[in-house]
């Protein structure tokens, strides 16, 4: 059944309203010439996605007909939480999935499930918010009185939290931070801003440990990401960072207020990719490279315009997918972010799902969230640079994205654009709220740079 959304289901973006309107699912038919011709291997895909905004590249994808026109026939499947999509991708239910990037890295190197992956295509940049209870921001605006300005600046420092935490650690009842999966963006962008911040969330015990709170000044636990506001709103949790809706959702609510997003903590920092399995990769190559173009296409047309995003946002406003208020959708993927009732902001870059090359795996990513599972112990020895390089290499395949990239250009599909000259390009310091530069070729001094986290 298809919802009919109200009119005063509306969006203010820079002044205007924005009214969405209902979205019925599309359905096109594969093409079968172009499967033949390619010498697709398997034609009927299924992938799963979590209920976040940035599973949009699948759903537009489908609902455009991207995929369609490579000759797939794509069913998107709901999954209730990010282990059961790496389980069921893992045990060939789900033929690849809307994943977290950490989770095919963790899995190809031993930590908890234990699985073979690629990553051939990168689905977007930055989306997550960190959000805290009212009365953790009321102690944060007692300990930097500037948060009680408004229009105060950004970034916040996490070191407004240390007088909280000490008190409560003290009386034995530790601030607890929620995050979506111990190998996520979120449990990563979560603990770099609280170490930024003088704050150390605690270490993993190794490749078995999934709780990671040894030697912490607060707590983490895993909580789904639907799940967040009700478990804030109920007191199991002080905040947590999440995807979209889940933080404007907060803020609707009256139950929470976003302290950081991406762009404070890392900008531009690559948060989900397609997750495939190796022997899936090996055994369908050519459908793999269909699948990239089809999701290349579906980035390239929701960074195109405004009008395009609105369309989007009323997609995942569908029963079908993530089934929330267009409104709550829509306040991030407009180019907007709402940080307490009534200060809304410009953010035109939360979501990035094609410009700055966004749905290229570049192979520096995958060092990244290689460096950050030894900093906080759940690789728990010292690996030399070169195992750094190997890993990365192995798991990260742009020379699948190259391909169906210039497929998709010799097609005039999308126009013909410079992709990455190197794969393991350098971050400057200032793109990092802690001020450090990555250099992905000298992985070991970047750890070392940090005050906090094993070496």
């Amino acid at each position: 059944m298809i919802r009919t959304l109200a009119l005063s289901l509306a969006l203010v973006v820079a002044g205007n309203a924005v009214e969405f309107t209902s979205y019925t699912p599309q359905t096109k038919l594969p093409n079968l010439k172009k499967a033949i011709d390619n010498k697709i291997e398997k034609k009927s895909l299924k992938f799963g996605f979590i209920k976040l905004t940035d599973c949009v590249p699948l759903v537009v994808a489908k609902e455009l007909g991207y995929f369609a026109d490579e000759g797939l026939n794509v069913t998107l499947e709901v999954q209730s939480n990010w282990k059961l999509i790496l389980e069921r991708t893992m045990s060939g239910d789900l033929d690849g999935a809307h994943m977290l990037c950490g989770q095919p890295i963790a899995a190809s190197i031993g930590y908890g499930a234990k699985g073979d992956f690629i990553v051939a295509h990168s689905l977007d940049l930055n989306g997550n918010g960190i959000t805290v209870s009212p009365a953790v921001w009321a102690a944060m605006q007692a300990a930097e009185p500037r948060l009680k300005e408004a229009g105060h600046e950004h970034p916040i420092s996490a070191a407004a939290l240390k007088a909280l935490a000490a008190e409560r650690r003290t009386a034995g009842k530790p601030l607890t931070f929620g995050m979506v999966f111990p190998v996520s963006c979120h449990n990563y962008e979560l603990r770099y801003w609280l170490a930024a911040g003088g704050l150390n969330p605690g270490f993993y015990g190794g490749y078995d440990d999934p709780v990671g709170n040894r030697d912490g000044d607060m707590s983490l636990s895993v909580t789904p990401p639907p799940q967040m506001p009700q478990t804030l709103a109920q007191g199991t949790i002080d905040g947590y960072c999440v995807g979209e809706p889940w933080n404007q959702q907060a803020v609707a609510s009256g139950i929470g207020v976003p302290v950081a997003i991406d762009q404070h903590i890392w900008k531009d920092n690559p948060e989900k990719v397609l997750g495939v399995t190796r022997t899936w990769a090996e055994a369908n190559p050519k459908t793999l490279v269909a699948v990239v173009k089809a999701l290349i296409r579906a980035g390239y047309w929701l960074d195109a315009s405004m009008d395009n995003r609105k369309l989007a946002v009323e997609m995942l406003a569908n029963q079908s997918y993530i089934g929330a208020n267009p409104a709550i959708l829509g306040a991030s993927m407009l180019g907007t972010f709402e940080y307490v009732k009534g200060d809304v902001r410009k953010e035109p870059e939360f979501n990035v799902f094609y410009a700055k090359n966004a749905t290229y795996p570049l192979r520096s990513h995958c060092v990244w969230y290689l460096t950050q599972m030894r900093r906080w112990g759940q690789i728990p020895e010292n690996k030399p640079d070169s195992w750094y390089a190997e890993q990365s290499a192995r798991i990260y395949r742009p020379d699948i994205y190259r391909t169906a990239f210039g497929a998709l250009v010799a097609e005039k599909a999308i126009p013909a654009a410079e992709l990455p000259a190197d794969d393991y390009p350098s971050v400057p310091g200032s793109a990092f709220i802690d001020g450090i530069a990555f250099d992905p070729k000298q992985p070991n001094a970047y750890l070392a740079s940090f005050p906090i986290g094993k070496k």
